[in-house]
C-alpha cells in the first residue's frame, strides 16, 4: 500500500533490450477478434436519471449505498457493447484513475514511450491464450473507451493490457497491491450446515479507483447465468458466483516476474463461472488454461456442498482439499503437496504476512462458532492481531487491511451473496438473491438487492479512530514526500501527531525515523526505529530494513 514504485523502475531497465525484439509483435497488435459472427444491435441508452440507464432489458442503476448495479445479456459481441454503452463514463473515469496513477510511477515521457513499447512485447502472446468469445465481448466493451489514451494502444489491444494489468500487480508483490484473505465453512461450522464463504479482496491501486464499484449481473447466450464484483470495464472475475452455485475467489501466491502475458486469472474465473456446475468441472477448465502468475482459486460448489482451491502457477497445478474437516482458509501461500517443495512459496510463508492472517483465521473460527453472514462479516472486518493484540490500523497482518476494494460474503445453497459497500468492507452489505435476479421477479420489482437480508455497517466507521486512520493517510503521503524530496522541512510537531492518528503501527515510527535520518538527527532517528521494532512488523523484509536503518545510525552515535 505505502511503496509503489520500485518494480516499474525494474521493468524500465528491461524494456531497452526487451522492446528491441519485434518477433511476434506484429501479428499481436494487428490482432482483432472474429466479431463478424455475431448479430449486433447498437445500444440507444435510455437515461432514466443521472444514476439510472436502461437498453432493453439491459440496465444500469446506482443503489443508496452507492454501488453501482449492472445487468446485461446476449451473445458476446452484445454483452460487450451493453456494458460499454450503459456504463461508458464510468469505464472512461476509470481508465483515467488507472492511466493517471501510471504517470505518476512513470512521470518521464521517454520512458513512458519506452513502457509502450514494453507492453507491445510483453502482452505479444495475451491474444492466443484468451477465449475468442471473450475477446470479441471485450471488443464491444472496448468500443466505448477513451480516445484520449489512444496514443498509449488502440482500444482493444488496452482493454487486454488492463485485465493483464491485475496479474502483473499480483505477480509484483513489491506493489504492495494485494494480501486477500478468503474463507469457506460448513457443516458443523455454519449455523444451519449450508456452505458460507467470505473474502476481502485487497487489491489497492488509490482511493479513487476503488470509489466506483460495479456488480455486474451477467446473462450469456451460452452458458450459466452469474454476477461478479469488480469495477467498470472488468469482464473478468475476481470475486463471483453464478446461478448453480459456484463461487470463485481469487488470492495472489508468490510468483517470478513473468516474461510474457498468457491468460489473466479473472478470465480462467470467468470461464469456471460461466460453464462448470461442480468442483470437478471448475478443476478441469482451470487446469487446460496457460496463467502466466500464481493464484489460489477458492471454489466453493452448492452441489458438491464443499468448497475447494486451485492453485496455478506458469509451471504447476494442485488442488487443496481438506480432510476430515468442514472449514477452509486461504490467504496468499499455497498448501497442496504440488507445492511442498515449492522453494518460493516456502520463503512467501515464511517471510511474509501470509501465514499470520491464516493462523488469525483459524483463532477467528474457534471465537466464533457456527458462523452466519453477519459473523463472517465481523471476521472479515476484524483489524485485530493475534491474540486480540493491536497492531496498527492498515497493518497488512489484519484480516482487514483497511485498504479492501471489497468483501463479498457467498451462501451457494441458498444462492444469496453479499456485497460491501464503501469505504472498505465497513458500510453495509447489500444482499443479492440471483435465483430472483435471473428469473421475471427482477423486471416485476425493479429491484436487484434484498435489502431487508443486508448486514449493517461496522460502527467502527463511525469512530473517531477511523477518522484518525484515514487523517493518517494523508499524513503518511506527506511524510514520505518529505523523505523523497531533497528540500522538505516538516514542522517540529508534525511526526508526534503523525504518531498519534495510528500509534500501534510500526510504520509511523519507521517514516519518522528515515525523516530524521536524512536530516541527519540520528538519535532521534535511532530512538524512532527502537520503537518500530516494538511494534508487530508486517514483513521479515520489512524488518530487516528496520534493522538495517540502526546499523547505519550506529555509525553516526556513540
Amino acid at each position: 500500500m505505502f511503496n509503489n514504485k520500485q518494480p516499474f523502475f525494474f521493468f524500465l531497465n528491461l524494456i531497452l533490450i526487451l522492446s528491441l525484439s519485434s518477433c511476434g509483435i506484429r501479428k499481436s497488435i494487428k490482432h482483432i477478434p472474429d466479431v463478424e459472427q455475431y448479430a449486433l444491435e447498437i445500444p440507444k441508452v435510455n437515461t432514466i436519471n443521472d444514476s439510472t440507464f436502461s437498453f432493453n432489458q439491459n440496465y444500469l442503476t446506482k443503489n443508496k449505498q452507492q454501488l453501482w448495479e449492472l445487468y446485461v445479456k446476449g451473445n458476446p459481441l452484445q454483452l460487450g457493447y451493453n456494458n460499454g454503452a450503459l456504463t461508458q463514463n464510468l469505464l472512461q473515469k476509470q481508465e483515467e484513475i488507472f492511466f493517471s496513477k501510471v504517470e505518476g510511477f512513470v512521470p518521464s515521457k521517454f520512458k513512458q514511450k519506452l513502457l509502450r513499447g514494453f507492453m507491445k512485447w510483453y502482452n505479444r502472446k495475451m491474444y492466443l491464450n484468451v477465449r475468442e468469445d471473450f475477446q470479441a465481448e471485450l471488443y464491444g466493451l472496448s468500443q466505448y473507451s477513451s480516445d484520449k489514451y489512444d496514443f498509449i494502444a488502440p482500444k482493444f489491444r488496452r482493454a487486454m493490457y488492463l485485465h493483464g494489468a491485475h496479474d502483473i500487480g499480483h505477480a509484483m508483490q513489491d506493489l504492495m497491491v494485494v494480501g486477500c484473505t478468503s474463507l469457506a465453512v460448513w457443516n458443523e461450522n455454519s449455523e444451519d450446515g449450508d456452505l458460507l464463504i467470505g473474502r476481502n479482496f485487497d487489491f489497492y491501486v488509490g482511493d479513487e479507483f476503488a470509489k466506483n464499484k460495479l456488480i455486474e449481473f451477467v446473462e450469456p447466450e451460452k452458458g450459466i447465468p452469474y454476477m461478479s464484483v469488480s469495477w467498470p470495464g472488468m469482464i473478468g472475475v475476481v470475486s463471483g458466483m453464478n446461478k448453480e452455485g459456484i463461487t470463485v475467489t481469487i488470492n495472489a501466491g508468490k510468483s517470478r516476474i513473468p516474461l510474457t502475458a498468457k491468460t489473466p486469472i479473472s478470465f480462467v474465473t470467468r470461464e469456471i463461472l460461466q460453464y462448470a456446475r461442480t468442483i470437478d468441472e471448475a478443476i478441469a477448465i482451470a487446469k487446460k488454461r496457460k496463467v502466466f502468475v500464481s493464484e489460489s482459486i477458492l471454489v466453493g460448489s452448492a452441489n458438491d456442498k464443499n468448497a475447494v482451491i486451485i492453485e496455478v502457477s506458469p509451471d504447476n497445478f494442485g488442488v487443496y482439499k481438506v480432510e476430515n474437516s468442514s472449514a477452509i482458509f486461504c490467504t496468499n501461500h499455497f498448501q497442496s503437496d504440488a507445492y511442498k517443495d515449492d522453494k518460493r512459496n516456502q520463503k512467501q510463508i515464511v517471510e511474509s504476512h501470509s501465514e499470520y492472517r491464516y493462523e488469525k483465521l483459524q483463532e477467528l473460527l474457534q471465537e466464533n462458532k457456527k458462523l452466519n453472514p453477519e459473523k463472517m462479516a465481523s471476521i472479515l472486518r476484524d483489524k485485530s492481531g493475534l491474540k486480540d493484540e493491536k497492531i496498527g490500523y492498515g497493518n497488512e497482518k489484519a484480516i482487514n487491511q483497511l485498504l479492501a476494494h471489497h468483501a463479498v460474503i457467498f451462501s451457494p445453497q441458498k444462492k444469496l451473496v453479499w456485497v460491501s459497500s464503501n469505504p472498505y468492507q465497513l458500510g453495509e452489505f447489500v444482499c443479492y438473491d440471483l435465483n430472483e435476479i435471473f428469473s421475471d421477479k427482477r423486471l416485476k420489482n425493479g429491484e436487484f438487492a434484498k435489502s431487508d437480508l443486508n448486514i449493517a455497517k461496522d460502527p467502527f466507521v463511525d469512530s473517531l479512530e477511523f477518522e484518525n486512520y484515514e487523517e493518517f493517510k494523508f499524513a503518511h503521503s506527506e511524510i514520505q514526500d518529505a523523505i523523497d524530496s531533497d528540500d522538505t522541512i516538516l514542522t517540529d510537531d508534525f511526526i508526534p501527531h503523525y504518531q498519534s492518528l495510528n500509534p500501534d503501527f510500526w510504520l509511523v515510527y519507521y517514516q519518522a525515523g528515515k525523516y530524521y535520518f536524512k536530516q541527519k538527527e540520528y538519535s532521534k532517528a535511532r530512538t524512532e526505529f527502537e520503537k518500530a521494532l516494538t511494534k508487530e512488523i508486517t514483513t521479515i523484509p520489512d524488518k530487516e530494513n528496520v534493522e538495517k536503518y540502526l546499523k547505519k545510525v550506529d555509525k553516526y552515535v556513540k
